[in-house]
């Protein structure tokens, strides 16, 4: 009999436990960990979406894609990256030409085999099926200009400076070497609607709304969007297509954000 005595205590003693109500410090002990994540998802949920992304995040940061020369000049030099970002405080070489200009197969109002119908290639087969999914809704799209030279850029901007004034040119032209043409990653679109024209009013056509909610879908934004003319630096341009690729259009979109903002760094 004595043989069982400690098996039989020990027995009792865990019905016993089993019975009772866990201590405090050891439901303390249990729940801290689940308290803890818990903690830490109702803080991300609080964040602002732009610091949702990690900060590991491999991005070409706007600090770190520029070399200032000894004049103040800020120059590009992830020339071929499709996230390369040119602008008013961001010039690009003189004498930088993309390598893999092509003619993307999509309407054009003007029959001549101008410079200004290329892209880079990438961007060119997105854009031509941007184009077929937009024919497939019944909608109208036409393009009107893509890669620019820096020499092109400087005929554009001086007229532009001296129809206009060089106040006003400067917020819808670029000076040559800061605008987006010159990297074969923008086009122009328009539609019959507003008579083939680069106008703000091309926003509210059908394809220009089409456009706004389902041009990330093939790897397009909207470059320069409305109440963002103190980050671009340009007013509101609809018309305005830049190729960043899908995964970064999407992202672009979702948040509602401009390509500066993407890329400055958490």
């Amino acid at each position: 009999m004595k043989n069982y005595v400690l098996p039989s205590m020990l027995i009792g003693s865990v019905l016993l436990l089993s019975a009772c109500k866990p201590i405090d410090w050891a439901e303390k002990q249990w729940n801290s960990p689940f308290n803890n994540v818990s903690s830490e998802k109702k803080e991300k949920n609080t964040e602002d979406p732009k610091e949702e992304r990690p900060q590991e995040e491999n991005l070409p940061w706007l600090e770190e894609t520029v070399t200032v020369s000894g004049d103040g000049k800020a120059v590009v030099h992830n020339l071929d990256d499709f996230l390369i970002v040119a602008n008013k405080e961001r010039n690009l070489p003189e004498d930088y030409e993309p390598a893999d200009l092509v003619t993307p197969n999509v309407p054009f109002p003007f029959k001549e085999d101008l410079p200004k119908k290329k892209m880079r290639k990438e961007a060119a087969l997105s854009l031509e099926v941007l184009f077929k999914a937009a024919e497939d809704k019944g909608l109208e799209l036409l393009a009107q200009s893509g890669y620019r030279s820096y020499d092109t850029q400087v005929s554009i901007f001086a007229f532009n400076a001296e129809e206009k004034g060089e106040e006003i040119a400067n917020k819808t032209s670029s000076k040559p070497g800061q605008s987006e043409h010159q990297t074969g990653l923008s086009i122009d679109v328009t539609s019959s609607e507003v008579n083939y024209e680069l106008t703000e009013a091309f926003g509210e056509t059908k394809e220009g709304k089409w456009l706004a909610e389902n041009a990330h879908k093939y790897g397009f934004i909207i470059r320069y969007l409305k109440g963002k003319e103190a980050i671009t630096g340009y007013n509101y341009e609809p018309w305005h297509l830049r190729y960043v690729g899908v995964e970064h259009a999407k992202k672009i979109h979702e948040q509602g954000i401009t390509l500066e903002e993407y890329l400055q760094k958490p």
